[in-house]
């Protein structure tokens, strides 16, 4: 697609399309709350693109399948196609990486990132998703891309109420029962007089995937795999009103998805078109797995002198094991002969911190509302050899605390002007540390480099009329580059952690302009982006192994979404999003090289249609096209696929039947993932062929 995106080119646009809607009826704007905003941003206020996606899409995408990621990249074309996978390594948002949040509780890992953030917990668990589009640092390091926080669930009914579902999904093609998959899922909640209560469990056991020629999917026994495993979530919230103004509130979720270990992966060929499959057999080492343990304590007063206050104290422990392999990385011949060492790695992670909001509205008249606070983060990761008891990355620590201010002016009714501050004071403590045989068994003097940024932010809405908002925004993220990548590639004597340029934080420019449009029966949205990095993290394979490489980086886009209402019960929704990047390969301060497939997306449209039919009767019907991409790697380049999914739910006397098929017209097709970003035969994977899920769910 040769689009060449440009602040005028999109101007006139902007013009077109709202001088095309100037005969409409007006209708009344969203105003839905966004939490993840801090300050009680609504929707159709928020300077930059925000979606959130609501308890019933969320339930709608779970008739397909478990996968969160999946859902998010079927609902955000900006997000990478999934890679089917336990390990979303290369999913970017906007080409960059997305902070993922469970109530504000942070699950991507500052210092080694594993690519397991969208596996932390089960949908089943969530209310809502808010989505916030683009760098920024309301909530602190790793928004480079935007914000992706899931909202759980709280009690809805004063009443003792039960869910109960199970759910059974199997390919149309060579189904057995080696291909076949289940999950069950129960929830109990309810209010006694101050108290309010919700427990929440769901087990799963997916079955070995096929393709669309009923072959079967290759397992990636060496990142994880989602097909041939087992999950487990236990949920529990308990909430406490001290009066009508305050609340205390618990909460803690364990997550847990491991492989079965019953297959092995066959290498496919890429050059003569051949996937990887997968055979019956035992994988050496232990099952990988992701294991979370998330806890949280909140407490809010709605009415402390006029003011809202939250605080916020939180603890994650995280575990990530990958597989075992005879990479070259791992031999050390003092521990076995060069070629015999089977071994693998697990990333530990664990975070203690806390959130602190205070916000003032009303103030000069109701022209200003201000909100402050401070946030405060301790992390401390290692990367372990399981199986030979070594360090790859040596346990670190990452302190980070930041005090922040907001503020939000309305001079005008038609008129809101957005800017803040957030001060970000960050330091690592690395001990000294030897690296493994593969990097020269180098001595590495620890250190203690420390970060000082402060990052700004400034946005504007502007209302001419009730049906149009234009806005614009500049915003500033702040992240970490994956030190535990940078420190296990060091492989040179003499090396100081306190002298070493990779450590350097990661700032994220983001300018965006667009506007939205709510007409009867029509609403629309359009945004241009711009997303620059003087100092990026872009990831690059070698040799089997990622490493961080430091370079001037530049991503712009479109995004774009039109619902129309064409009916009261019926709904028709089309998104889409352009996206460009460019790296700079000789460091002489230009960008000059397209960004792959393991950095960025490929330009995405999106369509559903959701009806109700009758009381009884519900379906769905989505489609998501991804566009053919080239790169400077003639070997990535990407052939596009469309995939089309439906499904119908039925209402009984009690309870509701859901029919879903995945895949409707069975494409046959290569994963972005194994066509774009990177170029071997052990993870040339094809998608999932057409499955078919069939599932009963009934409250009482």
């Amino acid at each position: 697609m040769a689009l060449s995106p440009s602040p005028f080119r999109f101007a006139l646009l902007s013009l077109a399309v709202a001088s095309a809607f100037a005969q409409a009826q007006p209708t009344t704007l969203d105003e839905l709350v966004v939490s993840s905003s801090r300050s009680g941003t609504q929707i159709d206020e928020s300077p930059q693109v925000v979606t959130v996606i609501t308890r019933e899409e969320i339930e709608q995408q779970l008739n397909f399948s478990s996968d969160s990621s999946q859902a998010l990249s079927n609902l955000l074309p900006a997000y990478t196609p999934n890679r089917q996978k336990m390990t979303g390594s290369g999913e970017t948002f906007r080409g960059r990486k997305a902070l993922f949040l469970v109530d504000g509780v942070p699950q991507s890992n500052p210092l080694r990132s594993t690519g397991r953030a969208t596996h932390t917990i089960d949908l089943a668990m969530v209310e809502r998703i808010e989505v916030i589009h683009g760098a920024n640092a309301i909530h602190g390091l790793g928004a480079t891309g935007g914000i992706i926080n899931f909202i759980t669930r709280r009690p809805s009914s004063s009443e003792t109420r039960q869910h109960v579902s199970v759910q059974g999904t199997t390919p149309t093609r060579e189904a057995d029962s080696e291909t076949l998959g289940f999950k069950l899922d129960y929830r109990v909640e309810g209010t006694h007089k101050d108290f309010e209560y919700l427990v929440g469990a769901s087990y799963e056991e997916q079955g070995v995937y096929t393709d669309a020629n009923g072959d079967l999917v290759g397992v990636d026994n060496t990142q994880g795999d989602l097909m041939n495993s087992r999950a487990y979530d236990v949920f529990a919230k308990l909430g406490y009103w001290i009066d009508d103004h305050q609340n205390l509130e618990f909460e803690i979720n364990r997550y847990d998805v491991t492989g079965k270990q019953d297959y092995v992966s066959v290498d496919g060929d890429r050059e003569a078109g051949v996937p990887t499959t997968s055979i019956k057999g035992d994988p050496e080492g232990k099952a990988p797995r992701n294991q979370v343990l998330t806890t949280s304590l909140k407490y809010q007063h709605d009415d402390l002198y006029d003011m809202v206050f939250n605080a916020q104290a939180y603890s994650q422990q995280f575990e990530g094991r990958f597989g075992a392999t005879l990479t070259p990385t791992f031999q050390d011949a003092s521990i076995a002969p060069p070629g015999t060492l089977y071994d693998q790695s697990q990333a530990e992670s664990d975070k203690l911190g806390a959130k602190f909001t205070l916000t003032k509205a009303g103030l000069f008249n109701n022209l200003l509302k201000l909100t402050g606070g401070l946030d405060l983060l301790k992390d401390t990761t290692a990367q372990t050899l399981v199986l030979t008891d070594r360090y790859w990355v040596p346990e670190t620590d990452f302190n980070n605390y930041a005090p922040f201010l907001q503020a939000e002016l309305r001079p005008r009714d038609n008129l809101i002007l957005n800017a803040g501050v957030r001060h970000e004071y960050a330091e690592l403590d690395v001990d000294t540390f030897q690296t493994i045989a593969s990097g020269n068994s180098v001595t590495v003097d620890g250190g203690n480099p420390s970060f000082e940024e402060t990052l700004f932010n400034g946005g504007v809405v502007y209302k001419p009329t009730q049906w149009l908002s234009l806005f614009g925004n500049y915003s500033e993220g702040f992240g970490m580059a994956d030190v535990g990548r940078v420190l296990r590639g060091i492989n040179q004597a003499n090396q100081d952690v306190d002298d070493f340029l990779d450590l350097q934080p990661v700032i994220t420019e983001n300018r965006e302009v667009g506007f939205r449009i709510d007409y009867q029966p029509v609403d629309f949205e359009l945004s241009y982006y711009q997303s620059d990095s003087d100092l990026g993290s872009r990831l690059e394979m070698i040799n089997g192994t990622y490493f961080v490489k430091r370079e001037k980086t530049e991503i712009e886009g479109y995004e774009a979404t039109l619902g129309i209402d064409a009916h009261e019960k019926h709904r028709v929704e089309l998104a889409y999003s352009y996206i460009k990047g460019e790296f700079d390969s000789d460091r002489d301060g230009r960008v000059d090289s397209k960004m792959d497939g393991l950095n960025i997306p490929p330009n995405r449209l999106t369509a559903n249609w959701r009806a109700r039919w009758n009381n009884r009767i519900d379906s769905l019907i989505q489609a998501s096209h991804a566009f053919d991409r080239s790169f400077d790697d003639p070997e990535k380049e990407f052939d596009g696929y469309t995939l089309v999914d439906a499904s119908v739910g039925y209402r009984l006397p009690r309870g509701k039947i859901n029919l879903a098929v995945a895949n409707l017209f069975n494409e046959d097709y290569f994963t972005y993932y194994s066509q774009s970003a990177q170029v071997n035969d052990t993870r040339y994977f094809k998608g999932r062929g057409r499955t078919v899920t069939l599932g009963y769910s009934v409250d009482f």
